[in-house]
């Protein structure tokens, strides 16, 4: 699937006597706000506007290249516990690392998305990139509220969940999510839980 600043290529390569013609399904507007101008004049991305600012981001969302940028809204970061999300925003190397889990190598625009896309994150990990019906999924979960918002070295989509890579996270956080939550309920029983956070 071809796009153009994220229009559908319909119909490519129609040779006229002084030159060629594609066809695209939508008109396309200028961009002239990189990603990171987005994050600083949208409101709804005000909590993810100062992470940035906190994990020293901003150089590479103003920077030239192809990115995609996974925004969460102020809703996805209200989603966490207020402990979890303090404990992130004060620790320097997990926050960037959450951050970097939510950007992509490349840009994506969502009509160039088809079912069961595996794309991998500047943090080295991979996100299932995907569709269902007509809603974008995220390891299989339909969490972006709008897409597709241009910029001038990529694409923003607003997602209203946090994506949490297991770097970002505690032992007794990732333990938790395993096979093993039975023990931590034994270690927070004996008080020794705060030895795993």
């Amino acid at each position: 699937i071809v796009t153009v600043n994220c229009a559908r290529l319909l119909k490519a390569d129609h040779h006229a006597t002084n030159g060629v013609v594609h066809v695209i399904d939508k008109v396309i507007a200028t961009t002239t706000n990189s990603i990171q101008q987005i994050i600083e004049t949208e409101e709804s991305l005000e909590t993810l506007r100062a992470a940035v600012a906190a994990s020293d981001l901003t150089s590479l969302l103003e920077s030239e290249g192809q990115y995609t940028l996974l925004a969460p809204t102020n809703e996805a970061f209200e989603k966490i516990p207020r402990e979890t999300l303090n404990r992130i925003l004060g620790d320097p190397e997990a926050l960037r690392d959450m951050l970097n889990h939510h950007i992509l190598k490349s840009a994506m625009c969502a009509e160039a998305i088809i079912a069961g896309l595996t794309m991998e994150t500047l943090e080295g990990t991979t996100l299932d990139v995907g569709c269902s019906g007509e809603e974008l999924t995220l390891n299989g979960k339909p969490i972006i509220a709008n897409k597709d918002v241009l910029a001038t070295n990529g694409v923003v989509h607003f997602v209203n969940e946090l994506l949490m890579p297991d770097s970002a996270k505690t032992l007794f956080e990732l333990a938790q999510e395993s096979e093993a939550s039975k023990s931590m309920e034994l270690f927070r029983q004996a008080a020794l839980s705060s030895h795993l956070t």
